[in-house]
């Protein structure tokens, strides 16, 4: 496996995430993932990826907790 570095572009966030090139373009555009711009490229940094993605499976959880407790 090659070596993860700090600031990923479009190709090498897309694989990390494992979503496609064009969920990952729909998800910049709907500003629901963080990313940046460098010239004209998209680019996102590794430590920013790994704690949305912490706080998306926090959110995840949660509401699934939510969900048992309002069925039980």
């Amino acid at each position: 496996m090659t070596e993860l570095r700090e600031v990923m572009d479009i190709r090498e966030a897309s694989q990390y995430l494992g979503v496609s090139r064009e969920t990952l373009y729909k998800y910049i555009y709907e500003e629901r993932i963080p990313a940046f711009k460098l010239g004209n490229r998209w680019k996102f940094k590794k430590t920013v990826l790994d704690r949305w993605m912490e706080r998306q499976s926090t959110r995840h959880e949660e509401r699934g907790e939510r969900r048992k407790r309002a069925e039980g």
